[in-house]
């Protein structure tokens, strides 16, 4: 009762000052025009922190008429503007200087060789349907014959998109990204041979949207490591319960998801637990892995409520799995939230340079998302790239059993750091090639000094690459090429800074559609989902009865993952037909 008494006064106090409500409101763009998302807005009467939204667009409530707005970007220079409630404002940032912004370079999800970014401007000038992400255009192999492919590759858009058609809401063109909704399925994993780390498998057909053109194929696949055999781990779970985690689909499934976790640990591995909301504290020391008893019980104890003071969370988490580091093992902060993060009074600068701090020292982290709207650009994705991590999001109990159970050293253990691809084409043999998925953001092609961004690639992953390619050569031509690709993987050992690299190339070997394995044209039908879903200007030719018959006839009906997007694809049709009916009436 006391404490309902405090709360009855402090909503008193604060009645004279919120009697009037006031909104700013706004867009921000970049110097092109384009708009940007998660923008940071500090209002400087309260000193709460706000963010665009994923049109650009902001509104913030205010008792004035007017308020001192600070603007802050990652590579954009900051601004410090008064803002009116009864005047709309439109805020062009500008870039930083090169000098500063190669400081904090932007990264890409892939790169041509020798491409000038003036000709990668005029891919999203004009046509482009959404501000954040540019995909990626036809490419002239005979000047461009080279481009990377950053394997920095989560799978979380593929439950994004499936939340959004099961709750009948139309998905956001920015929460596609086709690689990762081709990487959630696992395509016909093949063992490398035992001196190897990788194996590379490349497949070339017909391209089943453009009959002039083909699809060709790139299958990484890592070595599986044996559990038994594997180092100790020092896992070290920071879980958010602060009170928006207090539903069915966050918390509760965070606590399943951890307890199926557990049932994996060995003897020789530890797991504590840090937890922030109303405060930061820690609920388990490091307890060993075989004490799952002890472990359970501190899941079951954490109960939501509070803020989310998600820095000194992760400050709390990294000192403990410094302090416990274990050489030569698994050194691994685990995340938990539903995004709603809050990083107190400090810079999110300073939050990312505290995670590559670490990154260098060898502690991974891993995020889980649950319960958030438009994860893509959310601050968990990035700091889990930051920290040379995965990110995955959780929407049931099956997917966590998927992330956790079946995909366990997957998730948790690195064989590879800092992967990507790059592939050349014979250009006598393609004359154009367009990279699928693997879209940059406007911002990180707008800055001269970006990088491309290798990945972390885990025990027994298979992963996908597709490019859509134009042949050099009259369709049915005999043609012969024993270098038609050249295919380099990239990648470094974990703690080691020297860089490897496999070199395999392929000859020219196109296999006809309808006599290709099943696995590559249901990919071939997530590659038309998730096209057809972001109205690409590729796609413009498909329907969703396209997509749902190529589904239909390549799926695995004994594979629960490929028979469950069968089922999705026909809810998105169902939605889509009916939606468009609506708009014509």
């Amino acid at each position: 009762m006391k404490s309902f008494g405090y709360i009855i006064v402090l909503l008193l106090i604060a009645l004279p000052f919120y009697g009037q409500q006031f909104y700013l409101r706004g867009e921000v763009r970049d110097e092109g025009g384009n708009l940007l998302q998660n923008v940071n807005i500090k209002q400087q009467s309260t000193g709460y922190l706000f963010r665009t939204g994923n049109s650009g667009s902001f509104g913030i409530p205010s008792s004035k008429g007017a308020d001192t707005l600070v603007f802050t970007y990652e590579g954009f220079q900051k601004e410090e503007i008064v803002v009116k409630s009864d005047k709309y404002l439109t805020l062009y940032l500008k870039h930083l200087p090169s000098i500063v912004s190669s400081i904090k370079k932007s990264r890409l999800a892939s790169l041509t060789k020798d491409l000038s970014r003036e000709n990668q401007r005029k891919w999203y000038s004009g046509d482009e349907t959404y501000a954040s992400i540019v995909e990626n255009n036809f490419v002239d192999a005979k000047h461009y014959p080279t481009t990377g492919v950053a394997l920095n590759i989560d799978r979380a858009s593929y439950s994004n998109v499936r939340r959004f058609i099961n709750l009948n809401l139309a998905v956001p063109p920015d929460a596609v990204r086709i690689e990762e909704m081709l990487n959630y399925f696992n395509f016909g994993y093949e063992s490398p041979n035992d001196k190897s780390l990788f194996k590379i498998k490349t497949t070339l057909t017909n391209c089943p949207w453009n009959k002039d053109n083909q699809l060709f194929f790139i299958n990484v696949f890592s070595k599986k490591l044996n559990l038994d055999s594997l180092p100790p781990s020092n896992l070290v779970f920071l879980v958010d319960i602060s009170g928006s985690m207090d539903m069915p689909n966050r918390l509760p499934l965070l606590k399943s998801a951890f307890k199926m976790l557990a049932m994996n640990l060995r003897e020789k591995d530890t797991v504590s637990i840090v937890v922030y909301g109303g405060a930061v504290g820690v609920l388990l020391f490091p307890t060993a892995g075989n004490e799952k008893e002890k472990i359970n019980k501190a899941i079951d104890e954490m109960q939501p409520g509070g803020s989310t003071p998600g820095e000194s969370g992760i400050k709390l988490a990294y000192m403990i799995a410094k302090k416990h580091f274990i050489e030569k093992g698994n050194n691994r902060v685990i995340l938990a939230t539903d995004g709603d993060f809050n990083v107190g009074i400090k810079t999110e600068q300073e939050l990312d340079e505290l995670i590559s701090r670490h990154r260098e020292s060898g502690i991974y982290l891993t995020c889980l998302g649950v319960g958030m709207g438009n994860y893509k650009d959310s601050k968990i994705q990035t700091l889990a790239r930051k920290g040379n991590g995965n990110f995955a999001y959780v929407d049931g109990y099956q997917e966590a059993e998927k992330i956790i159970l079946k995909e366990f050293t997957q998730t948790l253990y690195t064989i590879a750091d800092d992967a990507h691809l790059q592939v050349t084409f014979d250009p006598s043999l393609v004359k154009q090639y367009r990279l699928i998925g693997f879209d940059n953001k406007v911002g990180a092609l707008a800055d001269s000094t970006s990088e491309i961004e290798g990945g972390e690639i885990g025990s027994g992953q298979s992963l996908t690459a597709a490019f859509e390619i134009q042949p050099n050569f009259e369709a049915g031509a005999n043609v012969f090429s024993n270098k038609y690709a050249e295919v380099k993987l990239h990648h470094r050992l974990p703690m080691l800074e020297i860089q490897q690299q496999v070199t395999e190339s392929f000859p020219y070997n196109p296999i006809p559609y309808k006599d290709v394995d099943p696995i590559f044209r249901f990919a071939s039908s997530v590659i038309m989902f998730g096209s057809v879903l972001k109205s690409s200007s590729f796609a413009k030719d498909i329907g969703w009865g396209d997509v749902l018959f190529h589904a239909s006839e390549a799926a695995n009906p004994t594979d629960i993952n490929q028979a469950q997007f069968v089922e999705l694809v026909y809810k998105a049709k169902e939605f889509n037909t009916k939606k468009k009916k609506k708009n014509r009436n």
